[in-house]
């Protein structure tokens, strides 16, 4: 699949990894445009992504820290290593330049890359739930299961709460139907609820006492961190970070 952004292309290839290419003009008009691509092509990702650079054209030396901001803000969801290719000397100085590398580390060659980019061991589960008044109860259900699985029974508590919430904003806010996931990977437990609305999660200033659920501002008051991603679909995933004490 070929994804244009007027003059500037991220061609995804075949691997393990999440592998792409970036082909054209890297300047003001087209840098929002491939940095949402990113981070879209970012979030399918599992192991890793590595993106080859070689062919890109840089207009503005300072907008090589697109690839920094990336790397900073997958680095909580959805947590996978995220390294650039290329063999080119001049963009490996702007690269340096820009103090790109220092939060991405930058390789020759695939191949090389491949090879030293670290594939941390990482566990996931996932449920569709259905659209009824016992999907929440369902969500906790599963959520207190998986913890006792995975050994991690002092996050089960504060995790079933982030599934509650996440799944009722799901109810209330879209007509679709929730897709709860866990991850566990480094010691830090992700609850993400996905769907088919593009309408992003937002955190409200009043607090809800009276209704179902009691909205994102008990999700942010638990979790570590907390996002809404934009998926390739067109959809979205809103996803809260819990760390083992």
């Amino acid at each position: 699949m070929l994804a244009r952004h007027n003059s500037v292309w991220l061609v995804p290839r075949q691997g393990a990894l999440a592998k792409a290419a970036v082909i054209g003009v890297l300047d003001r008009t087209t840098y929002s445009q491939l940095r949402d691509r990113l981070l879209e092509f970012a979030v399918e990702s599992e192991d890793g992504v590595l993106v080859d650079i070689e062919r890109l054209e840089l207009r503005d030396r300072a907008l090589i820290r697109v690839f920094a901001l990336v790397a900073l803000r997958i680095g909580d969801w959805p947590a996978v290593p995220f390294a650039l290719v290329t063999g080119r000397p001049e963009q490996r100085a702007v690269l340096a330049e820009g103090a790109v590398d220092r939060c991405v580390p930058v390789y020759p060659d695939v191949a090389t890359a491949e090879a030293a980019l670290a594939r941390p061991n990482r566990r996931r589960a996932g449920r569709l739930l259905d659209r009824s008044a016992r999907a929440s109860a369902r969500s906790r259900a599963f959520v207190r299961a998986i913890c006792a699985e995975w050994m991690v029974p002092e996050l089960a508590e504060d995790a079933e709460l982030i599934a509650t919430e996440l799944v009722e904003n799901t109810l209330r806010h879209t007509d679709c139907e929730p897709r709860l996931g866990l991850e566990l990977r480094r010691g830090k437990l992700t609850v993400e609820v996905s769907d088919d609305s593009a309408r992003a999660a937002v955190l409200r200033e009043e607090l809800d006492l009276v209704g179902a659920g009691l909205g994102l501002r008990m999700v942010t008051k638990v979790a570590k961190t907390w996002g809404c991603s934009r998926t390739r679909a067109g959809g979205k995933t809103v996803w809260a970070v819990l760390a083992r004490p």
